[in-house]
């Protein structure tokens, strides 16, 4: 318990200062000790709480052309990505969850770029992409990847993520009540993480204020890519 609380409130921290990271880091610090499969419901939860808390000032930051294409691409692979994580042992979930990680991180830690600006087609895709990692509660980082690989300056990609999140998650509700991921154990993780997540996301957002998040992305790219490679290696072994 005490493990979890420190992730979940140095994720919150993630959160605050770069606009994305926090589920990803909890799911795959979780899979180091115990079942990651509940707490997929519960950061679907998490990530709308935490989005909540960010909203002073996006709507105006976002790029919501491209918010639209993303959620259209994403809801149309969700409900299957979902339906598959539900049906996973723990050691196979493990193991899916910390690969999907380690490969998306890996794209943005060589820094991929396009060679033009992405219009609907791409936004499309991005999305569908961002609906199957959703399915392991990463649905942030290939949209991460994908505007980090486009020149978007650093308020329109973090105003961007975090609007895309909130509504990514919420479209999500449903897919998860039908699957049985969101149950009231959901709620219960929801309401004894709030005051660490608090925390954690208004000391990284009084840090982003007044620094450049560029530096603090590559810390939490390393640290993305130990934990899932740890992940996998406690699922092989």
């Amino acid at each position: 318990m005490a493990y979890l609380a420190i992730c979940i409130f140095g994720a919150a921290w993630v959160r605050g200062y770069s606009g994305f990271g926090f589920s990803a880091l909890v799911i795959t610090s979780a899979a180091l000790v115990t079942d990651p499969v509940p707490f997929v419901s519960t950061l679907v939860l998490c990530e709308i709480a935490l989005s909540l808390g960010q909203a002073r000032g996006l709507r105006a930051q976002a790029d919501w052309r491209r918010i639209w294409a993303m959620l259209l691409g994403a809801g149309l692979i969700m409900p299957f990505s979902f339906a598959l994580i539900a049906r996973m042992g723990e050691d196979v979930a493990r193991m899916a969850i910390s690969a999907m990680v380690l490969v998306i991180c890996l794209a943005m830690a060589r820094g991929f770029q396009f060679g033009r600006e992405m219009g609907t087609g791409g936004n499309l895709i991005a999305g569908m992409t961002s609906g199957l990692a959703n399915g392991a509660a990463a649905g942030g980082l290939p949209i991460a990847v994908y505007l980090a690989a486009q020149p978007v300056a650093a308020r329109t990609f973090r105003a961007t993520l975090i609007a895309y999140l909130t509504l990514l998650c919420l479209i999500a509700l449903p897919s998860l009540y039908l699957t049985g991921l969101l149950t009231v154990q959901s709620f219960v993780m929801l309401a004894a993480m709030l005051p660490l997540m608090a925390l954690g996301l208004w000391i990284g957002g009084r840090r982003f204020a007044f620094s450049n998040p560029q530096d603090f992305k590559k810390f939490t790219l390393i640290l993305l890519i130990m934990l899932a490679g740890f992940g996998l290696l406690r699922s092989l072994f």
